[in-house]
This record gives structure tokens, C-alpha cells and sequence, in this order.
């Protein structure tokens, strides 16, 4: 499925000025009235009318430009942290895992690119009940979506009334009333307001929301409001299946909310325009579709299973995502140069590595926020695209900073570039996210002002000590070696 582009069909305009011109040549009196000369020439008269009517028919149909005003990241109190001893802590005090899991789970944390400030969910730190309750699940969605949402209100000065379009997504958590009736009775939002639940789609809901909001937003002026979320109160697991103790070792609370519109008065204010999104679905192939699912493991304990094939999986859904997107954003001189490549390749007889050979995206784009589902999806992603380290710098950050934050992971990203202020007027930013399934989705933005680090950035207190690449967390059942310190920029 693809969205369409922020392109316009100028073949309407370029018709009825062809029309026009057409008519003045062929008058043979210029001074003679213009209703005149087509009175007497019905066929030119219904090539003019024609025309006239496309090119209104075009004004009042054509898609509308769709802005990012803003977004705001929800950061969780210093309290709420999740440091190696905390994890260790909880491991040892909940008594649910064997010593085998136990020394798994360590393994997994020390090589996992997580750093010692990332946030856990709320029942981690209740001492009078270490079971995952429903009420905590609500609690951590409450704290996450609401506080996203009012600093975003805030900040970008529009009342809720405003609001013609919302849109929450969580996959692991679908309560009734839906977040989305949450956020409508929290902020008092009109009743003709639209609402859409996305459910299931894992760590792409962030940017098939956009995908989505695109499409209600483009045939009609509004404001949309987008908030993403995951739930890991109802979803840490507490067995013993090593697929599925993966997910308690990078999953970690996140939330953002964004705010949109096809208000061309909104432009001023606006951060970004979306130039073109596009979603893959890979579902159809068994492997694709059970490389992230969740399940029953044999003792009945609920999980989402992370099985060997992911990163292979998520290799093949890039290849043939970008396949598609490649012709879309790369100019013409790439595509050829690549064709080239490839053919050479061939020729020479390498077949595989004409089939490895990918274009240089990096010509199509200045910044890219890049899925950091976790280190291994990173370096596959790295590897397949021929990225140097610098282009997944800000996804091994995010993982370092945040974990896995499921479908906000690349507002927690586009909030790093901010926070940098490395992205500039004019420049195009690649947001690019996996999901169960499996899916892919990019959604591609240009930028219309400089960036700035705004108050409520999730990085304003520690952007200074970073790029770091911290040191592999040593592993009680082995002898690590340290990674190489970066200088900090």
C-alpha cells in the first residue's frame, strides 16, 4: 500500500493554458471579442469549457499539503529509571524465572546497547504486588499519553476544540473505552471529531499513524492528533521460553504525541511538510509473519516471541521496501548510476553482489531515523544499506538512552537530530520503522525551518554526553572485552 505524494497534477493547469494559447493563434483578429471568435467555432468553445472545468474540478480536489506543527516525547520521572541492578533487582525479587533465564536475561542486557537510564513501567516498583495488573497498564498509558499530549497542546497553543482528527496507536494493549474515547474525554475534544484505535502493528504504528492521518487530512483542512504508545505492564513476561525473555530485556516505556494539519495557514508555524509516505506488508510469507508474535509459551505465560528469523526477516522486508521506495526519492543520476553498478556486476559474472548492491539513499536524504528495535536490527540495517556509522548513530543513541520504545521510537529520534540541531531549512528527513506482520513504513519530511531544542525535549539534560558508545556490560558468565570509547562531539 502506498500513500500518494505531496506532488500536483500540473497537467490540468498545462491543458487549459494550452487551450488558451490555441485560441489566440488561430484568431485572426486578436482585437476580435474572444466569445465572439469561439461562438463561431463550437468544437474550440467545448475545448475551452472543458478545460475551464478541469482546472476547477483540480483546485477543489487536489490533495492538500499536510504539516508537522510539533511533537512532544513523554519523559518519565528520574524514579521511574530502569539500571542493570534494578533490572537484576526485580529479576531476583519477583521469583519467577530459573536460574538458566536468569543468566540468559544477563546475557542479553549486557550486549543489548541499553544504557542505565531507560524507564520501566510502573509495577516494577510496586512492592506490595509484583504481578502485571490492569490498572498499571492504564496508569502507564494515562502518564504517557496525557502528558505528551498537554505539553503538545501547550506548546503549540491550540485548544482541543481545534482538534478534527485523533489517532492513538498501541499494539499490546487494546482496552474498551479506546485510548483514542481516552483522549477525547480527557481533553474535552468536540463530538464531530474523528477517532481511530490502531491496534497489532508493533513498532510501525508511530509511522503508518502518519501514513494515516495523511490520508483523512489531505481531502479536507483540519488539525490531527497523533499519539503513539506501548503497554509492558501487561506484556513482561514471566516464563521461561528464551525467545520471549528477549522482550523484557529492550522494551521500555515511551510516548509521543504529534500534532498535524492541511491548514495552509498553518504553514508558518509548521516544522515539517510530508513529502511522501509508503507502507510494505510481507505477511503473506510464514517466516515474516511469525518472526514477532505473540503467544502462549507451554506453561500458559503470555509474551511476544522474538524468534532467530527477525533480523533476517527485517533484511528481506528492507530489501524489497526499498525496491519500492528507491524510484519515488532518489534523483536520477543515482538510479542510473546504481543501474550501472548492477549491470557491470552482472556482467562480470557476480551475480550476488549485484543482487546485494543498493543505491546510495543518503543522496535522496539529509537525516534518517532509522527503527532501534534493538543492536541487531541496527547493524542489519547498517549492513544491507552500506551505512556509515554516522547515519545510525541517532538510532543506537535512542536505544541507548530510551530501549525500545516500540511505535515512539522515531519521534525520540527526530527529538536527538533537534536536540543537535543538525537539520536545516529545506533539508528531507527519512523516518523509516518495522512492525509485526511483517511490515515496513517510511514516511519521508522536508524541513521548513531550522531546528531548535525545544523545553520539552526528552534529551535537553544529557544531549551533551552524547554520541557515547558504552562499553559492553560485563557478564557474569563470561570475560567481556570493552568497545572503544567515541569522543564525545
Amino acid at each position: 500500500m502506498m500513500s500518494s505524494s505531496n506532488g500536483r497534477p500540473w497537467h490540468f493547469v498545462v491543458f487549459f493554458l494550452s487551450a488558451i494559447a490555441f485560441t489566440l493563434v488561430h484568431s485572426p483578429r486578436l482585437s476580435e471579442p474572444p466569445l465572439l471568435f469561439l461562438s463561431r467555432r463550437p468544437a474550440l468553445l467545448c475545448l475551452v469549457w472543458c478545460s475551464l472545468v478541469s482546472l476547477v474540478a483540480f483546485l477543489r480536489c487536489r490533495p492538500l499539503p499536510v504539516f508537522l506543527l510539533d511533537y512532544s516525547c513523554h519523559k518519565p520521572e528520574a524514579e521511574s529509571r530502569g539500571s542493570y541492578e534494578m533490572c537484576e533487582f526485580f529479576g531476583r525479587r519477583n521469583q519467577r524465572h530459573s536460574a538458566e533465564s536468569e543468566a540468559f536475561m544477563r546475557a542479553i542486557y549486557s550486549k543489548a546497547g541499553l544504557g542505565d537510564e531507560t524507564y520501566m513501567p510502573p509495577f516494577v516498583f510496586h512492592s506490595d504486588d509484583l504481578g502485571n495488573k490492569l490498572k498499571c497498564a492504564v496508569q502507564e498509558a494515562e502518564e504517557g499519553m496525557f502528558g505528551a499530549v498537554q505539553h503538545l497542546l501547550a506548546k503549540t497553543d491550540t485548544h482541543p476544540s481545534q482538534i478534527d482528527l485523533v489517532i492513538s496507536a498501541c499494539s499490546m494493549f487494546s482496552p474498551a473505552p479506546s485510548f483514542s474515547s481516552m483522549l477525547v474525554r480527557r481533553f474535552g475534544m468536540k463530538e464531530g471529531v474523528k477517532t481511530f484505535n490502531l491496534a497489532g502493528m508493533g513498532c510501525s504504528a508511530g509511522t503508518v499513524a502518519f501514513d494515516l492521518a495523511a490520508k483523512v487530512l489531505r481531502r479536507r483542512k483540519g488539525y490531527g492528533l497523533i499519539v503513539v504508545t506501548e503497554s509492558i505492564s501487561l506484556n513482561w513476561y514471566f516464563g521461561d521460553n528464551r525467545h520471549m525473555l528477549v522482550t523484557n530485556c529492550i522494551f521500555r516505556v515511551g510516548t509521543a504525541a504529534a500534532l498535524v494539519s492541511s491548514d495552509s495557514a498553518a504553514r508558518g508555524r509548521a516544522k515539517m511538510e510530508l513529502v511522501r509516505s509508503l507502507r510494505t506488508h510481507h505477511g503473506a510469507d510464514d517466516a515474516a509473519y511469525n518472526a514477532a508474535i505473540q503467544m502462549e509459551d507451554e506453561e500458559g505465560h503470555v509474551g511476544v516471541a522474538l524468534t532467530k528469523d527477525l533480523v533476517r526477516v527485517a533484511g528481506a522486508g528492507l530489501k524489497s521496501h526499498i525496491t519500492t521506495l528507491a524510484p519515488r526519492v532518489l534523483p536520477v543520476s543515482e538510479m542510473l548510476c546504481y543501474a550501472y553498478h548492477v549491470a557491470k556486476l552482472y556482467l562480470g559474472g557476480d551475480q550476488k553482489a549485484a543482487m546485494a548492491h543498493v543505491p546510495d539513499f543518503k543522496r535522496a536524504f539529509d537525516h534518517m531515523c532509522i527503527h532501534a528495535g534493538g543492536k541487531a536490527v541496527i547493524d542489519a540495517v547498517r549492513r544491507l544499506m552500506r551505512f556509515e556509522e554516522e547515519v545510525v548513530e541517532p538510532a543506537r543513541m535512542c536505544l541507548h538512552r530510551f530501549g525500545n520504545t516500540s511505535s515512539s521510537l522515531v519521534f525520540y529520534e527526530l527529538a536527538y537530530f533537534e536536540a543537535k540541531r543538525r537539520i536545516k531549512k529545506g533539508d528531507k528527513v527519512w523516518m523509516l520503522a518495522f512492525g509485526t506482520g511483517f511490515k515496513a513504513c517510511s514516511v519521508v519530511w522536508r524541513a521548513l525551518k531550522d531546528s531548535t531544542m525545544d523545553s520539552d525535549n526528552p534529551w535537553i539534560h544529557c544531549i551533551h554526553r552524547y554520541p557515547v558508545y558504552p562499553p559492553r556490560r560485563a557478564n557474569p558468565n563470561e570475560t567481556a572485552t570493552p568497545l572503544p570509547q567515541k569522543i564525545i562531539d
